[in-house]
């Protein structure tokens, strides 16, 4: 199973490790992620496309996989960067280990490495990156390799991870007591969620509330989704999370403007924050090294209170968008926006993920937030 990697960063790092997973090169930008547990959660979410994620957790592979904890139906990630992995698993609801999962769906996993190393670097000089390959090993050879391909700023992972087709969307949350997915509840709002890259339980989310949800591509119709809140047949519209740098997304941007002149009530979440940002005039900036963990302090600014959540950025928006919205939440890491609701029209949104798999659930209350607004 386990075989030699060679990896090449852009600042010139080259080192060999033990590569579980794949058998391939893969290219991408190398980020850290901080969250103790939900590996597997992590590793399905659609926004890590075209990124190398390292884990500060040393142990990882140690409960295995499951089809139940998937975000999305495949893996999107270019690889999987850990100190120790751990091929035998021991958990009730494990079906597979990590490596044969990483094997399917072509991701590769690396081992056996230094991550504190790793991270230390990555929060001195910012996100980067990277060549992780099981069959070159020449540094030279890496690096012209890495030199051609095209960076992630540079590629619409959207087109990726997006659905083809409209789909409804039943499930609730998942009850760890009986160990299924909730039904769907009563409805009370019917909503279209725009797929930019979105995990599962967040469609979980929207649907425990009382919201029924239908799934359309990022390709969306904005004009289409008008005509339907015209006609009763939707309440609002949710814009997802997703990888990449939303000022890629030209045409999305564009669609969404619509929506916002109309009035429509919208909420986002991750890129679908960023997106409204964007489509309001305020464009995003690349943070250094990204937000990504699940034990992020951020505080509410009506509430006071404090709520630790779970992360999964490298934008943000900027700080004169101030002068059309409120300010909701801050991060206090770095003091960063982290919500907003526009005095535009019915429109709010948050950087954070409520939802939170992996996580606390300390922020799942702003979906009811968005059904509550709908109801207004």
């Amino acid at each position: 199973m386990m075989r030699d990697v060679w990896i090449y960063l852009e600042n010139g790092t080259y080192l060999q490790a033990k590569s579980f997973g794949a058998d391939t090169t893969s290219v991408g930008e190398i980020v850290f992620n901080t969250s103790l547990t939900g590996y597997q959660e992590i590793i399905s979410d659609p926004s890590y496309a075209g990124q190398f994620i390292t884990f500060t957790m040393p142990e990882i592979g140690n409960v295995g996989v499951n089809d139940e904890d998937m975000e999305s139906k495949s893996a999107h990630c270019k690889g999987v960067i850990v100190r120790q992995y751990q091929s035998n698993y021991s958990n009730f609801r494990g079906t597979e280990a990590l490596h044969t999962f990483l094997e399917k769906h072509g991701v590769i996993g690396i081992c056996d490495i230094d991550t504190r190393y790793l991270t230390k670097m990555l929060r001195t000089e910012g996100a980067m990156m990277m060549i992780a390959s099981t069959k070159v090993s020449d540094k030279g050879q890496l690096k012209a390799l890495l030199e051609a391909a095209p960076r992630i700023e540079e590629v619409n992972y959207i087109e990726e991870v997006s659905t083809k087709t409209a789909y409804r969307h039943t499930n609730g949350v998942y009850d760890p007591v009986n160990f299924h997915y909730n039904d769907a509840p009563e409805v009370k709002a019917k909503i279209a969620a725009i797929d930019f890259g979105v995990k599962r339980n967040i469609l979980n989310e929207l649907t425990q509330v009382g919201l029924e949800v239908t799934v359309y591509p990022n390709s969306f119709n904005a004009d289409e989704l008008i005509a339907q809140y015209d006609a009763r047949v939707i309440d609002g519209v949710f814009l997802s999370n997703g990888p990449g740098d939303p000022l890629l997304l030209k045409k999305e941007q564009e669609e969404i403007k619509k929506l916002i002149a109309r009035k429509i009530p919208l909420f986002g979440i991750c890129l679908g924050h960023q997106l409204l940002s964007i489509a309001h005039g305020y464009d995003t900036h690349k943070l250094k090294f990204g937000h990504h963990g699940g034990n992020h302090p951020v505080k509410n600014v009506k509430t006071g209170m404090v709520e630790i959540t779970a992360q999964n950025h490298n934008y943000n928006v900027p700080e004169s968008v101030r002068e059309i919205a409120d300010v909701t939440h801050v991060n206090l890491f770095d003091n960063t926006i982290e919500g907003l609701n526009y005095k535009t029209g019915p429109v709010f949104s948050v950087q954070h993920h409520p939802e939170a798999s992996p996580g606390p659930k300390e922020s799942r209350y702003i979906f009811e937030e968005f059904l509550n607004l709908i109801q207004r």
